[in-house]
This record gives C-alpha cells, structure tokens and sequence, in this order.
C-alpha cells in the first residue's frame, strides 16, 4: 500500500461517517424549528461552499477532514435579530435542545445497524464453531477441549459462528476466573471452565490462542510458491518449489505450523531444512522484525505459497442466509453488542484492566482503512460500521465539550427546571478539553509507537 491509497481510504471511510453525524444534528435542528447557518465537513480553509438561495444556509466542504459541525443560530454567539428570537438554538425548550445534540451520535449508530445489515443479506459459507486445533499446554489442552468438539455457547452466550465467539470473549478482556464454555461432542453437552488471568493482555495473542483451541484449518502443503525479491528469504537462496521439512530441526507438516514459528521469530536466527528436487539443503534465514497496525512485532521472511482455493469439509461447513428481517435483527444486536463492548472497554481501561496502549489515532485508522480497502468491499464496509459505533459510542460520553456532556447539562437542566450556570459550563469545557486533548496525545503517541 502506498501512503496515497491510505489518504484516499481514510477519507472514504471518515468523510461519510462525519456528515451523517453533522447531518443528524443538521437535519432534526431544522425540523424543531431552529435556524441553521452553516454546514460544515472538515475544519480549517475552505475547499468549496455554497449558500443555499431558498434557506440561506452556507455549506462547507474544509480542508481538515478531522471533524465538522452545525452551525445554528444562537445568542450566545452573537446577536440576534428580535423577529428571529424564536428560531435560535438557546431559545428553544430544553427536551428539543436533547434531540438535536443526541441525533448526530444516534444516527451514526443507525448507520452502523445499516451496514450490518447489507453485509448480513448475502448468503455465505462460513466455518461453523467446531474446533480444529487444541495447542498443547493451554487451558482448553488442560480441561481436555479436543479437535472435533463444536463450542455452542460461552458463559452461557449461545455462539452460533466464530464472530459471535470471539465478540463474547473480548467481553472478558482483562479479566482473571474461568470462562464458561459449553460444547456438544457427539451429541453429549458439556460444560468446561477455562482459567484465565488478565485475558487477552498479550497483544501477540488472540482470544483463542490465548484460550488454545483454534477454528479448522486447511491442511497446505509447506511448499513454496512465491518469493519477495527483497525478503530474507531471497536473500538466503530460498527458491519457489522448495519444501520447507523442518525448522530448528522441528518437523513441519503443515505450512500454517511453519508460519506460526516465523511469525514468533522476529530478528531470530533460524535453521531451514529445505527439499528441493530430491536435494535436502538448510539455510539459515533471520525473519525480519514487522509491527502491524496495532503495534504487534511478528517476523517475516519474504516467502509464501500459491494462492489456491480450499473446499470446508462437510463436517465444519456452515451455509449462512438470513431474510432480511432476520439481518436487520441481527444487524441491531451486533451494534448493541459492539456500543457495550465500547463501554465497558472504557470502564476496564478506567480501572486499569486493559493498558492505555490499546487507544489508537488516526494513523492506525487510516492504516486500517487502507488494509480493510484492499481486501474488498465487505472488509471495508465492517469497519466503517465498526467506527461508526466508536464515533457514536464516544460522542455520547458525559465529557464536556462532546455531545454526551451537553446532554448531561440538559438532562439536569431539566430536572433543575433552570439551565446549569454558565460558570460550571465553562469549569466543565477546561476539563473536557484537558481530557481530551490528553487522550488525543496519548493516541498519537501509540501510533507513533507502532511504527
């Protein structure tokens, strides 16, 4: 990926997601009566604007692609004429002022249900949840988890596919017990505990490694098929048609095991033993050191095999077609999911349970942007949908100065019968930019650090 493709990404995956956020504000404002002034994408200079002829309302396209907002009128920002007192923002009962702040967090969330529920009507194969690999002195090898047992729930959450699964335990991150996990072996339904401690906190690792059982995998032959000119695997001789036997004298069957070693391998000096027309050869090869987009280090030397495609055995296939209200509500449940799991990551990072390490900025969205635009449509559509939850999600936390914090100031406005006091407002502004320019920092900074 060029730096081009990733600009290019990032801002079809952030230009929508901001104007339907300034849109629900935008929209409901206009429909409670209160006059809109400005309509703005982005920040900063002005790319284009044009003023609307029956409405007077300016809109903006800017040159900072990091934001937008609604500009209504208000006399809190200047003088209003007396004929118009009645379309200003300030003037308006405290219940239509909630409505107009909550739309631009609620209709990204709608956005989200939207998308889900596009890439849910299709109808695909998938894997369905038996297990097709138990790793050797974990806790699902310790409670005698085995190859061919079909997980049907975790923590009593039923889990009809591995999205479902793995969404389950990403709740439990950070945690330290057991994990629950319910599985039919042959028709017999049972109940396993897995302990864990601090889940997940190896950024190395994903929830089943951690766990140690892992869906089916094709078996492939560790043959290889493809060089990088520039790897360290050219570089040492390796050819296409090569058969990798064994590294550091372990044996490989399999080409995901020889993967699974170098990946674990940065900057590592490791022993090939190579087949290659009858000759048995060895090369020593030292996998080059590679973060990914979430600051993971995993080795690499340049080499794959032929692409090829690999029929699910009957056993683990699983054809999935819903109607479309089945998607919709499924669409529904999958953002609920996500928007708690959003939260209750907060909370968990509040309380020191997950490292303020995973907080990522923009550099590691618009990487993810650009990694998720290249592997097809559907990729990118999730994680549009997966930061229209965040951006809502997060727009609708009580900090001042995001639109959580005005409903905060409303809800006890209302409940007051009087508006908060202009000095606790501004009080309440200082800290929020403090945090938020904190946690702006700090996303930076782990962005940096990844790279």
């Amino acid at each position: 990926m060029n730096i081009l493709f990733i600009i290019v990404a990032a801002i079809l995956l952030l230009g929508p997601l901001i104007a339907i956020h300034e849109f629900g504000h935008y929209w409901v404002a206009r429909r409670m009566g209160v006059k809109v002034l400005v309509y703005s994408i982005g920040f900063g200079p002005k790319i284009f604007q044009w003023t609307s002829k029956k409405s007077g309302i300016q809109y903006r396209l800017a040159a900072l692609p990091f934001g937008g907002y609604v500009r209504m009128l208000d006399e809190r920002e200047g003088n209003v004429p007396e004929d118009q007192l009645h379309l200003a923002f300030n003037r308006q009962s405290v219940w239509k002022r909630f409505a107009i702040v909550a739309a631009g967090p609620l209709i990204n969330l709608l956005l989200a249900v939207i998308l889900f529920w596009i890439l849910y009507l299709p109808a695909s194969e998938q894997l369905n949840t038996r297990i097709g690999k138990v790793i050797p002195q974990t806790p699902a090898a310790q409670v005698d988890l085995r190859v061919g047992d079909k997980i049907t729930a975790i923590d009593q959450q039923a889990t009809p596919t591995w999205e479902k699964l793995n969404y389950t335990l990403l709740e439990r991150m950070g945690e330290t017990g057991t994990v629950t996990v319910e599985v039919d072996r042959a028709g017999q339904i049972l109940q396993k505990q897995l302990p864990i401690k601090n889940f997940i906190q190896d950024q190395n690792q994903s929830a089943l490694q951690s766990l140690g059982f892992m869906p089916y995998q094709p078996k492939i032959k560790p043959i290889i098929g493809q060089i990088n000119a520039d790897g360290a695997a050219a570089r040492q001789g390796m050819k296409v048609g090569d058969e990798i036997g064994a590294i550091n004298g372990q044996a490989v069957n399999d080409w995901l095991d020889a993967v699974e070693i170098i990946r674990k391998s940065p900057e590592k000096l490791l022993s090939f033993t190579i087949l290659r027309q009858g000759q048995i050869y060895t090369l020593e090869i030292m996998p080059q050191a590679k973060k990914d987009s979430m600051g993971n280090v995993t080795g690499m030397i340049g080499a794959g095999i032929q692409a090829e495609k690999f029929k699910i055995p009957s056993e683990y296939a699983l054809t999935v077609k819903y109607t479309p209200l089945e998607a919709f509500s499924l669409a529904i449940d999958k953002t609920w999911q996500l928007s708690t799991m959003t939260v209750n990551g907060i909370v968990k990072m509040i309380r020191g349970l997950i490292g303020l390490d995973n907080i990522s900025g923009p550099i590691t969205i618009a990487k993810v942007a650009g990694q998720s635009a290249e592997m097809g449509w559907q990729t990118f559509l999730s994680f549009m949908a997966l930061m229209s939850v965040s951006l809502g999600v997060l727009n609708l936390l009580p900090i001042p100065m995001l639109d959580g914090g005005h409903l905060v100031y409303y809800l006890i406005e209302a409940l007051r019968g009087r508006p908060v006091s202009e000095q606790v407002q501004l009080f309440g502004l200082k800290i929020g930019m403090a945090l938020l320019g904190t946690m702006m920092l700090l996303a930076l900074f782990n962005d940096i650090m990844r790279f």
